[in-house]
């Protein structure tokens, strides 16, 4: 049986077919789509999106202290959030077989930063495999529950942006969907409860594991020599092979699949046939600091490869640089005459309204991961931080602390908030500081895709689940001032928004409107400028709404606004704004 398959899509064939029990996840591009298609197999596998990748980890962790098979997603800084029980879990070790997908995101095409988890497998003395495409995606996610079990530790498969959505035939066999009796459980404190007395002989006992890892490595077929010419040798992995094999097809090729523990008699062999031994690899000189440190040379070159997502045109430049039978590519010129398209919320959305106001009122803004970073940008410049979900309130707070005079406001959204802020609330009511937070709340995870929350009334399965109201869990924690109010309307938002900053007190604002694209609103209304009244002022172009047009020039650099009906969803934001009610509903 053949599909045509994504790297996302293979792991959860991968996971129904080796019989996982439990898959618990939080959304994060690359690697959102893992959870959504073991979704399909729910009759088999129990599925989950958590509140954040530590909650993700440890559901995962218990079902595999169950004797069932396990499985957890999330993209490479998720798997920061998750490394607390991560570390010790190698310690206390598997049962079932668990399987850790890190889906990292070389040249940040959504993320925050650049991070190559493969030193984080390192860290963790996990054995960590790296699929060069699809059909290794299914292969490999299969291999690292056996290797799990095995050696009873946690595996990490290793996925980027470019494996992860990228698709390809994979052969599935004979695919069927398993479920597995569970290993027998049995109580055993002195394994699963680290204290010092027993961590002590894990650490020794976690040493001896990878030695043992690593002969198995060496002798799995996951990494294998594909020979060629000697003069040059390439070690490589994950899609750096895809890429070196286009572009050095002729030359020999030490593929490594199964890449920690790192191989070493496996590397050592290869390099005693070939002349120049090259390590070409995504990011981080993971592999070629280990072989030097062997006491291997490898050959330098001046082609930069461990900075942002590889492709074939560095690749060719580094045939340039090391054959010198190609020309190197130059980077294509940018024209331009092109129009850009800066980026921008969606027309409609209520977090427009929230950052317009917030400007208006000149707040120092702490800001969230979430669609809402594209506030910081013109014409609303509404937002000045982001580091990490759910850090908006302590940066709040240590702002206030310092002594940053002016208004300043923690924002983020309602997933980020179930995520990691209900600590940062707690702890600033805790000290003393009075931080206005304002939760985003339209009831989606919206920037991974419309995934449910607790906010939303439904699981991942797509069962009815009780709603979590943000307000009642501020008020449990002693809250005081706790107020809601629609996000589309401007003139109560910046009633509320100015009493709470200028306050003395914390204070939590819930900023409500639906996601217009979850909640299928984007049509729901139309609203058209009356040529007539638009005196050309400028004002409603500042809420940065993609419906807006410039139309008619009426004087030198001033033009009436128009209205795209084609993307125009009903919000009338941007009739509060006008002063001579030129835009008005007609639908």
């Amino acid at each position: 049986m053949k599909k045509f398959l994504s790297a996302n899509e293979a792991v959860a064939h991968a996971a129904a077919q080796a019989g996982c029990a439990v898959a618990s996840a939080y959304p994060g591009t690359p690697s959102t789509e893992i959870l959504e298609n073991i979704a399909k197999f729910k009759d088999t596998i129990k599925c989950e999106w958590a509140v954040n990748e530590k909650v993700a980890m440890e559901t995962a962790i218990g079902a595999s202290m169950a004797g069932g098979r396990a499985l957890t997603a999330m993209k490479h800084v998720g798997l920061n959030v998750a490394m607390d029980p991560l570390m010790t879990f190698t310690y206390v070790g598997a049962t079932g077989g668990m399987v850790i997908v890190s889906a990292d995101d070389p040249g940040m095409h959504s993320s925050q930063n650049e991070q190559d988890n493969r030193n984080l497998a390192k860290f963790a003395r996990a054995p960590l495999f790296e699929p060069a495409d699809s059909q290794e995606a299914y292969d490999m996610t299969i291999a690292a529950f056996e290797a799990s079990e095995k050696f009873q530790v946690p595996a990490i498969l290793r996925l980027t942006t470019r494996t992860s959505h990228s698709s390809s035939l994979v052969e599935l066999g004979d695919f069927q969907p398993k479920t597995r009796e569970l290993i027998p459980y049995e109580r055993n404190i002195r394994q699963r409860l680290p204290v010092p007395m027993f961590a002590r002989g894990h650490r020794f006992a976690a040493q001896k594991r990878t030695a043992e890892m690593e002969a198995a490595a060496c002798a799995s077929p996951l990494n294998r020599v594909e020979k060629g010419r000697t003069d040059i040798g390439f070690v490589t992995s994950a899609v750096a092979y895809q890429y070196v094999k286009e572009i050095f097809p002729e030359y020999s090729i030490l593929k490594l699949g199964w890449t920690n523990p790192l191989p070493k008699a496996l590397v050592a062999d290869f390099a005693k046939t070939v002349e120049r031994l090259v390590v070409v690899e995504e990011l981080d000189p993971f592999l070629e600091e280990q072989i030097r440190a062997m006491g291997i040379a490898v050959t330098p070159h001046e082609t930069e490869l461990n900075m942002m997502e590889l492709n074939a045109d560095r690749l060719q430049n580094l045939r340039a640089e090391l054959v010198g039978d190609v020309a190197k590519v130059e980077p294509a010129a940018v024209d331009a005459t092109l129009p850009t398209r800066p980026p921008v919320l969606c027309a409609g959305c209520g977090h427009r309204g929230v950052f317009y106001v917030l400007n208006k009122l000149g707040a120092t803004v702490t800001g969230d991961i979430g669609c809402y970073t594209l506030g910081a940008f013109p014409p609303l410049n509404a937002m000045d931080t982001t580091i990490c979900m759910g850090a908006s309130i302590g940066n709040a707070a240590g702002m206030k602390k310092a002594g940053l005079k002016g208004r300043i406001c923690a924002v983020l959204g309602d997933s980020t908030f179930f995520h990691s802020g209900m600590t940062g609330i707690l702890s600033a009511l805790y000290n003393g500081t009075p931080v206005t937070t304002v939760v985003l709340d339209n009831r989606i995870t919206a920037m991974t895709g419309h995934q449910d929350n607790p906010g939303t009334g439904r699981t991942l399965a797509g069962d009815v689940a009780p709603v979590t109201e943000i307000g009642d869990i501020a008020r449990a924690m002693g809250y005081r001032k706790v107020v809601k109010v629609s996000a589309d309307d401007l003139g109560e938002l910046e009633k509320v928004l100015k009493d709470a900053m200028d306050g003395d007190e914390g204070a939590l604002i819930i900023a409500y409107a639906p996601c217009r694209i979850a909640a299928k609103l984007t049509k729901e209304g139309l609203c058209e400028v009356d040529a007539d009244k638009c005196k050309a002022c400028g004002a409603c172009f500042k809420m940065g709404c993609p419906a807006m047009t410039r139309g008619k020039e009426i004087r030198p650099g001033a033009f009436q606004m128009v209205i795209d009906p084609n993307q125009c969803a009903g919000c009338i934001q941007c009739s509060q704004v006008c002063r001579f009610g030129a835009i008005k509903r007609v639908r």
